[in-house]
Parts: C-alpha cells; sequence; structure tokens
C-alpha cells in the first residue's frame, strides 16, 4: 500500500535505506538546491533538512529512483501500474454489445465508484494548526539558482473549479512569492488551471484557490499526470492507493483539499488584476525560463500539521528529480493512446535529455506503408503529446531505451528525403528555439523497417572511407570555421557528425558552415550531422543531445547538405547573424561560492562519500552573466 501521509513516506524511506536527514544548518536559499543536485546526479538518496531556519523540515529528491517513486505509488515497481489500468480501461473502452461486456462495464464502474474522492465535515490533519493572518515567509521556500527572480514553491498542488461545471482540478504550477501573502500563479497556456482563470474571468468574480503541499506522496503524482480535463486526479489517487481520498473544506473558501496535506495555502485570483512579472526561474529544461506575466494569488489562509513537512523539488539540467515521474507517466499513459488513437503502439519512451517534450521515441507494431508516418502524425495532435518536438518512430523489434541501437535503427531504416515529416504546431510554453513562444517547427522520423513496397534505404558506407573523408574537415579546422569534430562512436553504422562551431566576432554562421560542408561532400559520408557551440564538449553525447535538442526549431533548423543527408543545427541563435527575435535564455549552474559552501558542509553530513557538483561540467556552457545570453 502506498505510504498514508508524507510522515509515513519518510519512515518508509528511511527503513530501506532512501533517505538522509541533515541535521547541520543548510539555507535554503540555493545551498538547498546544491545539496539535492548533487544527490540526484550520484544516484543518492532523499534528503531531510531538519535544520533550514523555519519549524519545516524540508524533504526533497523524496522521488529521485525508480523504487522511490514506486514506494510513493504503493507499488513493486512500475509495471504493476500498468496491470492495474489495463483491465480497467479495456473493459471501458470496449463498446461491443450485449451483455456480458455491459455486466463487466458495471462492474468496473462501480469499481471506480470505489475510489472516487469523498468529502468530509469534520477537519483534517492539515488544519490542526489553522492561521488567518498568514505569513508566507515561515515557509523554507527555496531559491533554487543563481539568477531565479525570487524564492519559488515548487511542489505546489494547486485546487481550482471550473466555474461553469463545479469539477475541480488539481495540477502542479510552480508559485513564486511576491511577499508575505502574495505569490506568482505560474499556470501555463495550454493547462487545466489556465483554462479555469479564463471562465472565472468571464464571470467577473474572485477565483478561490488553495494549494496544498505534501500528504500521500501519490497526490503529487497524480497533479503531474497528464489527465483530460474532465477526470478527478484523487479518483486517479484513488486507483492506485486502493482507497478513497478523504477531503476537508478550507478554512476561507469553498475549495476541498486532501485532509491528510501536510500544509494548505488557501487564497483567491483576481481575474480582473493585471497580470505581475514571474521569473526568471531555472526550468526543467536546464535553461531559465525568461520573465513572463502570470495572475497574482492573494493568500488569505494557511494551515498544516502539527508534524508537517514542507516537500520541494528542483529542475535544471537533466536528469533530475522529474524524470523519474516521466518514467511513470510513459507507462501508465500509453494505454490511453493504445485504446482511443493508435492501437499499433507498443511502447514510448521519454529520454531525459528531450526533457519530456524535446524527444519521444515510440514503438509500434507495423503492418502496411506509410504507418510510421501516421503514427507520428497522430501523436502530434494527442493531448499533451501535442507539445513534442521530435518523435521518432520504430518497429516493436527496436529497444526503445538503448540508444546505441536506436541511433543505427534510424540509420538503418530511414531514408532523410521521403521518411521525415515537417510541421508547424503548439509547442511548450518554455521552448526558447522557435521564433514566436508556443509555436513553432516539428519533425517526425519514421525509422521503422521498411516493407518491399517503401523506398529503399541507403547503401551503407565503410569506416575506411570515413577516416580518408576526415582529413578534408580538418582544412575547415585550419580555417577557423569550425573548432572541432567527431564521428558519432566513430562507427561505420552510424554516420554521423557532431561539429563544434567556432564564433567570429560573437557571430555564428551556419549558412557558412552548411555552405562549406557541400563543398566538401560531406553529404556523401554523413547522413546527419549536429552542430553545436564550440564550448560543448562534443565527446558527452547527452551533451550534445540536450543542446540539440533544446536550442533547434526543426523546421527551421534542417538544411539538406545532400539529397538524403540533413544538418540540423543545435547553436545558440543568439549568435546568429541579425541576432534572435527573442531573449536567448542562459543554461542552469550553481554560483562558485555556493559550490564552496556546499563543499564543506557536504563533507559534515556525508562524511562516507564525497560527491562533487554537477555544475562544474557545465559552467564552461556559460554565455556572460544573467538570465538570459
Amino acid at each position: 500500500m502506498a505510504p498514508a501521509g508524507l510522515r509515513k513516506f519518510i519512515d518508509q524511506l528511511e527503513k530501506k535505506g532512501e533517505l538522509r536527514r541533515i541535521k547541520s544548518f543548510v539555507d535554503p536559499l540555493l545551498e538547498i538546491t546544491e545539496f539535492a543536485d548533487r544527490a540526484i546526479s550520484s544516484n543518492g538518496p532523499a534528503l531531510l533538512f531538519e535544520n533550514n531556519g523555519t519549524p519545516f523540515p524540508v524533504l526533497v529528491n523524496a522521488f529521485g529512483s525508480e523504487k522511490r517513486i514506486s514506494i510513493a505509488l504503493g507499488k513493486k515497481d512500475l509495471n504493476e501500474i500498468v496491470k492495474d489500468f489495463e483491465k480497467i480501461l479495456v473493459i471501458l473502452s470496449d463498446t461491443r454489445p450485449g451483455i456480458t461486456f455491459n455486466i463487466k462495464r458495471l462492474a468496473i464502474l462501480a469499481r471506480l465508484a470505489k475510489y472516487m474522492p469523498v468529502r468530509t465535515r469534520k477537519k483534517g490533519r492539515c488544519q490542526q494548526v489553522i492561521n488567518r493572518n498568514p505569513d508566507l515567509n515561515i515557509l523554507p521556500v527555496l531559491k533554487c539558482w543563481p539568477f531565479d527572480g525570487g524564492r519559488f514553491i515548487t511542489l505546489p498542488i494547486v485546487h481550482t473549479i471550473n466555474p461553469l461545471t463545479g469539477s475541480p482540478n488539481a495540477g502542479m504550477y510552480r508559485m513564486q512569492i511576491l511577499d508575505n501573502r502574495t505569490t506568482a500563479m505560474h499556470w501555463q497556456l495550454h493547462k487545466t488551471g489556465a483554462n479555469h482563470f479564463r471562465l472565472w474571468k468571464e464571470t467577473g468574480k474572485l477565483m478561490p484557490v488553495s494549494v496544498a503541499l505534501g500528504g500521500n506522496p501519490v497526490y503529487t503524482y497524480a497533479a503531474t499526470a497528464p489527465l483530460p480535463e474532465n477526470i478527478d486526479e484523487y479518483l486517479l489517487a484513488g486507483l492506485l492507493t486502493k482507497q478513497k481520498v478523504k477531503m476537508v473544506k478550507c478554512i476561507t473558501n469553498n475549495i476541498y483539499v486532501p485532509e491528510d496535506a501536510d500544509i494548505v495555502i488557501e487564497g483567491y485570483v483576481d481575474p480582473a488584476e493585471p497580470p505581475v512579472p514571474e521569473g526568471p526561474f531555472g526550468d526543467h529544461t536546464g535553461f531559465y525560463s525568461l520573465t513572463d506575466y502570470y495572475p497574482k494569488f492573494h493568500v488569505t489562509c494557511i494551515t498544516y500539521a502539527e508534524d508537517a513537512v514542507y516537500p520541494a523539488t528542483i529542475v535544471g539540467i537533466p536528469p533530475k528529480e522529474d524524470m523519474f515521474f516521466t518514467k511513470a507517466t510513459e507507462k501508465i499513459f500509453i494505454l490511453p493512446l493504445k485504446l482511443s488513437l493508435t492501437p499499433e503502439i507498443t511502447a514510448i519512451h521519454m529520454p531525459p535529455a528531450g526533457v519530456a517534450h524535446n524527444l519521444v521515441i515510440v514503438s509500434i507494431k507495423k503492418s502496411y506503408p506509410g504507418q510510421g508516418l501516421k503514427v507520428a502524425s497522430s501523436l502530434f495532435g494527442a493531448g499533451q503529446m501535442m507539445l513534442s518536438k521530435y518523435i521518432i518512430i520504430v518497429s516493436d523489434n527496436a529497444d526503445i531505451y538503448d540508444y546505441r541501437k536506436i541511433a543505427e535503427t534510424v540509420f538503418e531504416n530511414t531514408d532523410f528525403k521521403n521518411d521525415l515529416i515537417f510541421l508547424h504546431g503548439p509547442l511548450d510554453v518554455l521552448d526558447h528555439s522557435c521564433d514566436i513562444p508556443s509555436f513553432g517547427g516539428k519533425m517526425g522520423i519514421d525509422a521503422t523497417v521498411k516493407l518491399p513496397s517503401e523506398a529503399p534505404r541507403e547503401k551503407k558506407i565503410n569506416s575506411e572511407e570515413i577516416q580518408k573523408y576526415l582529413i578534408a574537415l580538418d582544412e575547415l579546422k585550419e580555417n577557423e570555421i569550425i573548432t572541432g569534430y567527431k564521428v558519432l562512436n566513430g562507427s561505420a553504422s552510424l554516420p554521423a557528425l557532431i561539429v563544434a562551431v567556432k564564433r567570429m566576432n560573437g557571430i555564428t554562421d551556419i549558412n557558412k558552415v552548411v555552405k562549406n560542408l557541400k563543398e566538401k561532400r560531406a553529404g556523401e559520408w554523413f547522413r546527419l550531422v549536429l552542430t553545436v557551440d564550440e564550448e560543448v564538449e562534443i565527446s558527452d553525447y547527452f551533451m550534445v543531445t540536450w543542446q540539440v535538442l533544446g536550442n533547434s526549431d526543426p523546421l527551421r533548423d534542417h538544411y539538406y547538405i545532400a539529397e538524403s543527408s540533413v544538418l540540423i543545427d543545435g547553436t545558440t541563435k543568439a549568435f546568429k547573424p541579425g541576432g534572435f527575435k527573442r531573449k536567448w535564455p542562459q543554461i542552469v549552474c550553481a554560483d562558485k561560492e555556493t559550490i564552496r559552501i556546499v563543499d564543506e558542509k557536504w563533507k559534515e553530513s556525508f562524511n562516507d562519500i564525497f560527491v562533487p557538483s554537477p555544475s562544474l561540467k557545465y559552467i564552461r556552457l556559460l554565455k556572460g552573466h544573467g538570465d538570459s545570453v
């Protein structure tokens, strides 16, 4: 069973050796983040900071492994979740007539009813202490990164109500502290909270909002899950835990929250009030999301349990803790896609370097020509999958978790002239590479095994030919057009070239690079060329992949250097001739002083092992000072 509250979750983690208590003082301003980043990068434990200058211990990295997120969801492993949902969804989606199937559907509906959240009139654990004169400064809210605009609540479960239907929603939207009684509310354009806000604006009334922190850890996952707007997140929580979630009414508004939450922040948003600046914030993309305008949340009351714990997470250059939420989502939400839209799908994977929406790898059971392109097109319009930038479709004999094999599969089965599709569409609000915010290019790649009736693939190139050709690229280094190059794994089965582009007088001229590669006939030897900034370590394939996926608009930034050879430009567009239409964000790194302080404090708390700062690897990518380049 899932733990019944955050304290019990902590107890479970501690018994299983999955938690470390930090008893010496660690500052919520920058230092806790640096501790958490080191723990995450080293596959370390959850951390409980008991001495942070407030009455509330801070819990971070609680979901930072597949084992811990399985414990949070009350499962032995994530595959157990799939089995539970498959039985229910298959029956409910079966539209065959007949009394047998109707009886099965009724039985499933009755079973679902057992897990619907239930409201109680009693006060909850979350209301043991009631503060009607609230002050947000009592909470150990983190400032995560040096150029953040302030302190941010990073694991809030934000409760809103649709004013027309009365249906509730629980979503996760970061909240920047503005003063002791107000925050900014970062519900993004495509989220349910933003939709509720638009509906409340039409009513001309104040919008009630309540924010829960902690409680049963399954609530945190449910709030991040990409559910349809009409599905209650606490039904999902009930299904996962096999028990109803008890909900209590807030003190100063009509919102209901879980009775076992640790902390509840009640208040309202005034839709008539102008939005306020929010950000910058070191985000899960590994770049700062820059200042934008969002609604202001007014706090009317803070309630909490007597033994409350403050839960937090950090995001930044992947992989981070949110990667394990993505793992759970991959397994759970493949089922609705299979049943309603693309039944041929066998698996979905969102690699950490793609930060959930920049790259999706999908395997399918293929039975007809063009099916790979059909699935890619379907997914670009499917729920939250619509925000994906690159989607690779492979046949079901491919291991989508083996990146080397996937790369070989792409080159073996893809004609880069006929098997790519490009289109415009909605993108995540946090994507910084598109010319227009939230709207840009997408690429679908059909890397399925081709049927006889489909176009033939390209011939292979042998390693000796590639090595001879590389002499030509040395001339480009001598001309200072590029600073380095690397053949992917040095293998002819992976005819891809990574090129670090020289910045001349502050300008990166990718057109000059494309022209020279064409003149050097690079397209005869390499099917794919990836260009990155000169600071990128081209031997670090994770760094290269993250940079190319984040910094490119697939439609704008692809160039054919031969008929079936493509270059994708992953350089910083702020340095292109004429600059970029929007501000280009800085990457997210700790500052040297914080690293120095935490080096000393780490030794006090972890005398058994020293973990250096992950930021040391990425500081070389910083370009100037501040949140933008």
